[in-house]
């Protein structure tokens, strides 16, 4: 079975709502699933998955969170070719227009210096997940499953 490994960063809890909804995604589609913050995950996190997902918030003006500051630096170093990856990201297009999920952004490019295939579009979300963020996030889950063949 194939294993989908989301790692995220949260403050306000809105990154940690799209993970958790990715999360059931996963296995609604019948993929083993392993999700951790940011804090907890190592280097070599995505080693083993088929999908590697990173869901993150923007901090300030287009900052990456703190405690994905060491995993973002260490990504772009991993070789993570055959798999499968995508980004999920909360921003504040109100607060930060000309940074709306930058950190989002970031990502996509030191997951592209991996070696791994882009799945989907990067999925970028206004502050907390409503309804319609929910069935983009399970369409994104299904492209990333869809990619892997």
């Amino acid at each position: 079975m194939a294993l989908a490994k989301i790692v995220y960063a949260t403050m306000t809890g809105n990154t940690e709502g799209i993970s958790e909804i990715l999360e059931t995604a996963f296995e609604d589609e019948g993929l083993d699933v392993e999700r951790v913050e940011a804090d907890d995950a190592d280097e070599d996190f995505f080693d083993d998955a088929d999908i590697c997902v990173v869901a993150t918030y923007t901090y300030n003006d287009g900052e990456l969170p703190f405690d994905f500051e060491d995993f973002h630096e260490s990504l772009s170093d991993q070789d993570l070719s055959g798999k499968v990856f995508g980004v999920a990201g909360t921003g504040d297009s109100e607060l930060y227009p000309d940074y709306f999920c930058h950190a989002a952004d970031q990502f996509e490019e030191a997951f592209a210096a991996t070696g791994a295939k882009k799945g989907s579009n990067t999925v970028k979300i206004e502050n907390e997940a409503d309804d319609e963020d929910t069935e983009k996030l399970r369409a994104f889950v299904k492209e990333l499953i869809a990619a892997q063949a």
